[in-house]
């Protein structure tokens, strides 16, 4: 008797599942977008608190060089299209056999691709809370939005055997994971030093506007906290240029560091590098240097091209 009930009530769910997943799936993709072009457009972003800055200008915040919003919205597109397909697929008058397998498998990706996005949010939320500690509200609504759609396509079809759909589900989420880590523990991850505990050098040439913008910001007692064997501390190196970013007032965190000095990092609250200290607010991540300009409001040259490297 509980079977069949639990069977009716999936029934009744399949009459409304794939719209509801569609229209978490809209919603999702357009709080991605924004995240993603405020992100490339290094803008900040509308939040009751500061936290939703800071995670997004983290070094978290992408993978490989990609914005990680952008990662959600081809995500939740994705969903989208699999939950509107037999609908789709209906409208063009498709052959019914056509149109079965295409519920069947698109039904199948809903919860593959709900189980893969909900872990991949659950991991994300850990580094919130462990890692970065800032509150941000869009990164939650998305985990509550990918939660909501697993949950949907799990309750929202008519599974012959339950424990199928659990082992698998249970392999996705796993997989997920476990390949989400590995790509995190890419983030602040050592490099080779080349001389003992100094940073490796920086091999791109400063122009005049970031050489007057690492001047503003030392004279105004900006902090640029780091590691030598921080990667992405390099690369906010390399955009300033070797003659740049020799101005600016860096402090080395890591105790086996050139001229270390951990404990102001510590108290400063420091957790992640590279971090930057703009009147007692900490920004942690790369920033571009418009950013750092508007940050510092830097009112010199803006011609912030994009440095060489030396010949």
């Amino acid at each position: 008797m509980r079977r069949r009930r639990n069977r009716n009530a999936a029934i009744g769910m399949e009459k409304w599942s794939r719209w509801a997943i569609a229209g978490i799936a809209a919603a999702g993709a357009s709080l991605t977008a924004y995240l993603t072009v405020a992100k490339v457009a290094g803008t900040a972003v509308g939040c009751p608190t500061g936290g939703c800055d800071q995670v997004l200008n983290s070094s978290y915040a992408e993978i490989y060089g990609v914005p990680l919003p952008l990662f959600g919205v081809l995500g939740y597109l994705g969903m989208g299209v699999m939950a509107l397909a037999p609908m789709g697929a209906a409208k063009l008058s498709l052959d019914k056999n056509l149109r079965n397998k295409i519920e069947s498998l698109s039904s199948w990706g809903l919860f593959l691709g709900g189980a893969a996005m909900a872990s991949f949010s659950a991991y994300l939320m850990y580094l919130l809370v462990a890692e970065i500690q800032e509150f941000c509200i869009y990164c939650i609504a998305s985990a509550l939005f990918t939660a909501g759609m697993f949950v949907i396509a799990s309750l929202g079809r008519r599974w012959e055997d339950l424990g199928q759909p659990l082992f698998i589900g249970f392999v996705a989420a796993v997989l997920t994971l476990t390949t989400t880590a590995a790509v995190y523990s890419s983030i602040n991850r050592p490099t080779i030093a080349v001389d003992g505990n100094l940073p490796p050098v920086v091999t791109t040439e400063s122009t005049p506007a970031s050489e007057s913008l690492a001047s503003h910001l030392n004279e105004a007692g900006i902090v640029y906290y780091g590691a030598y064997w921080c990667p992405h501390c390099h690369d906010q190196k390399q955009l300033f240029g070797k003659t740049a970013a020799k101005k600016l007032n860096y402090i080395e965190c890591d105790p086996r560091g050139a001229k270390a000095q951990p404990q102001a990092c510590q108290q400063a609250g420091v957790r992640s590098f590279p971090t930057w200290e703009v009147e007692g607010q900490l920004y942690p991540g790369v920033q571009n240097l418009a950013r750092l300009a508007d940050l510092s409001n830097y009112q010199g040259d803006r011609d912030f091209s994009q440095p060489q490297e030396e010949s």
